[in-house]
């Protein structure tokens, strides 16, 4: 196999090894114009992490990575989105060669380690297994079925940790007891969990800075802005909690930015209040299901499970030293 850098004119080949061989996984299928738009047409996007292998039966690879000094770990990190080849063509050593050159270009660049994180800006869709209607935004990760994977752990990447891809029909979700009894013991020390106000509520930016993460702090800003309705905590009329906003896309998946508690109001079973309750509120604006991902290791995973959600795949985060 031929290994040799990208070129416009491969788009139609790579789409159709693509839509072949990715999908077999659960990714989405692409169109050409969504293929471009995410590989190609990206912001972060480095014609020199874009490869593609040839043999005499014609293009049977695709491989792409991004780098970008202001991305997280940006500056010592280059990220790999994918490497593709077709199964009859498929063998360790060329998943192998694929590797070498997206981390030839990370070293080019002054990267000192290679990345599979959900921290990569390129997002690649997947369908839930048991509903292909349905699907998740984002991969955070690479999906352990891949033959990547394995590669990938035979050139020494270290597997970090595993993401949990989660999934929850609505329609029929109800908020359990139990959660109601903890609800009525935090509103007994004085907290409530309702839709914000800003009007009534205060506090809202002073939690979110207190939270330290910028990427709420300007999305959460921009939609209640625009009206959007967020989930809050409120001690008395100050917000100390949030989960949501309440955004439906739409296919009628459920999307929110986060959910987050001050830490000086940690403790009171806010977090899991905030989550059913949110939960409540999509179902109630007609939204179809939620998908979301969180770590095996993450004490929300039993909240997500008791809402009801199953684990529909999982995802492996891995680092090589370069």
């Amino acid at each position: 196999m031929e290994i040799r850098p990208f070129l416009m004119e491969d788009v139609p080949a790579v789409v159709a090894l693509w839509n072949r061989e990715a999908t077999r996984y659960d990714y989405r299928p692409l169109t050409e114009q969504e293929f471009v738009a995410t590989f190609i047409q990206h912001r972060y996007s480095d014609e020199r992490c874009l490869w593609v292998g040839c043999t005499e039966h014609g293009l049977v690879g695709f491989a792409a990575g991004v780098t970008g000094d202001d991305l997280p770990l940006g500056e010592v990190a280059g990220y790999i989105t994918t490497v593709i080849i077709d199964a009859d063509a498929a063998s360790p050593a060329r998943y192998d060669a694929f590797l070498t050159s997206l981390e030839q270009r990370f070293r080019e660049l002054g990267k000192t380690q290679a990345e599979v994180l959900f921290f990569n800006p390129v997002k690649l869709r997947w369908r839930i297994p048991g509903a292909p209607q349905h699907e998740h935004n984002n991969a955070p990760g690479i999906c352990k079925e891949l033959p990547l994977y394995d590669a990938l752990l035979a050139r020494g990447y270290v597997d970090r940790a595993t993401q949990c891809g989660m999934y929850l029909r609505l329609g029929s979700f109800i908020i359990p007891e139990a959660l109601l009894s903890k609800e009525a013991r935090a509103h007994q020390q004085g907290y409530a969990v309702t839709t914000y106000a800003p009007e009534r509520h205060t506090g809202l930016e002073a939690t979110l800075a207190a939270l330290h993460n910028p990427q709420w702090e300007r999305e959460v800003a921009v939609h209640v802005k625009a009206g959007v309705p967020l989930v809050v905590a409120v001690y008395g009329n100050e917000v100390v909690g949030f989960a949501g906003p309440i955004i439906v896309e739409a296919d009628g998946r459920a999307f929110f930015c986060g959910i987050g508690v001050h830490p000086e109001h940690e403790g009171q079973g806010l977090g899991s209040v905030l989550f059913f309750r949110m939960v409540e509120a999509f179902q109630a604006a007609d939204a179809h299901y939620i998908t979301l991902f969180t770590g095996s290791t993450n004490p929300a995973l039993r909240i997500y499970q008791q809402a009801g959600f199953t684990i529909e795949k999982q995802f492996s985060i891995l680092r090589r030293e370069l």
